[in-house]
């Protein structure tokens, strides 16, 4: 029997006791980053935010097997957000559209939830009508046209249902259950409303896909509920995908349980002070870069050069050389030699010691800033 099988279904419960101690950690923590955060000045702060959006779009699609390009997404955020960045990359339409569905609900965190909210991030999911290569049904709750939804693994003729939704026919009912809740001024602490919504939604499983890409969601924006804040500086998605087995070992164990939950609300709990940990990461980062550019405020650097030292302090993948320089700023390869000869004379790159056919060059940085070169989320 599946949870929603339950004949109380959906009076889910928990026990307060068990999770006093972690929830109080957990809104503590809470706390003390925002505030640490909001003290920051505006632009180190924005930094912040984009890094943790970008890191949530990611890894939220990331969990589901779609690998979205980084600089897209980067620079699709900081378009919407309005912020000025140099060298934005083009974005295509589809991580435009994801990106689009993750701002909606983040930044207009106090906005009802409806039926077409959620249609209409659906089609920002699939602006083509399409998952891969299959048609599905976008902005509409799924049918049962071809058997029940079900959630599976395993070879064909050796498969494994982990889990099998509700029937498309009780899914009006089911959503208008959920949507009055979601919307009621909240009777539990918003950081649990959380966990139950995200568990919630992806049980009910109304849509052919994206299912739970748009729960993540859905838990983002009770999280920005319950801080009062547009302003995102940690990524529940991000955490979730470093434990990804145990997400999913989590919600089909709950899934296949009682309408008790209180196992689900603490591995959430549990997963959501982790993701603070990696909002500390990304402080340590922020404050490292803003140090680089106070070391180097007197020095004169052009859009270009600004560019790439900042791919080079969020952790460049691989070697700079001069062709790539060329290919990021969109330059011919004397213009890349010059402006890599400048930073090299200004004591900003040096050459790489080991030469060879394509050289390569490093930025010269301190002690205290060589983790933000070796390290990236």
């Amino acid at each position: 029997m599946y949870i929603h099988e339950q004949q109380a279904w959906p009076e889910f419960y928990w026990n307060d006791k068990a999770l006093t101690k972690i929830l109080a950690t957990v809104r503590h923590r809470q706390g003390r980053l925002v505030g640490r955060m909001e003290s920051l000045g505006f632009e180190l702060r924005a930094e912040a935010v984009l890094q943790t959006l970008t890191a949530d779009v990611l890894k939220s699609s990331e969990i589901e097997g779609d690998i979205l390009d980084e600089e897209q997404v980067r620079s699709s955020i900081a378009r919407r957000l309005g912020m000025d960045i140099a060298g934005l990359t083009r974005s295509e339409r589809h991580v435009d559209c994801v990106v689009e569905m993750m701002l909606d609900a983040t930044q207009n965190y106090e906005a009802p939830l409806s039926d077409e909210r959620l249609f209409g991030w659906h089609a920002a999911l699939f602006p083509t009508g399409h998952s891969g290569m299959r048609k599905i049904t976008v902005s509409a709750w799924r049918n049962d046209n071809t058997g029940p939804m079900q959630v599976v693994s395993g070879a064909t003729g050796r498969e494994q249902v982990h889990f099998q939704a509700p029937p498309a026919s009780d899914l009006d009912q089911e959503m208008k259950t959920f949507l009055y809740w979601f919307n009621q001024k909240p009777d539990i602490d918003l950081v649990i409303k959380s966990a139950v919504a995200h568990l919630w939604f992806v049980t009910v499983h109304p849509f052919e896909d994206g299912n739970g890409r748009i729960a993540r969601a859905l838990a983002d924006l009770m999280l920005a509920r319950s801080e009062q804040s547009a302003q995102r500086f940690y990524s529940m998605s991000t955490q979730i995908r470093l434990e990804r087995k145990a997400y999913y070992n989590i919600l089909e164990s709950t899934q296949k349980g009682t309408l008790d939950i209180t196992d689900w609300i603490k591995w959430y709990l549990a997963c959501l002070n982790k993701a603070f940990d990696g909002a500390e990461i990304i402080l340590r980062k922020v404050l490292q870069k803003s140090k680089f550019w106070e070391i180097h405020k007197d020095k004169k650097f052009n859009e270009r050069q600004r560019q790439v030292t900042n791919h080079l302090l969020d952790g460049f993948k691989g070697k700079l050389t001069s062709s790539k320089w060329a290919k990021l700023t969109k330059c011919s390869q004397d213009t890349a030699i010059r402006d890599i000869n400048v930073l090299v004379k200004q004591g900003v790159l040096i050459k790489a010691p080991e030469g060879g056919r394509s050289t390569s060059y490093t930025l010269v940085v301190g002690d205290d800033v060589r983790q933000l070169i070796t390290t990236r989320n």
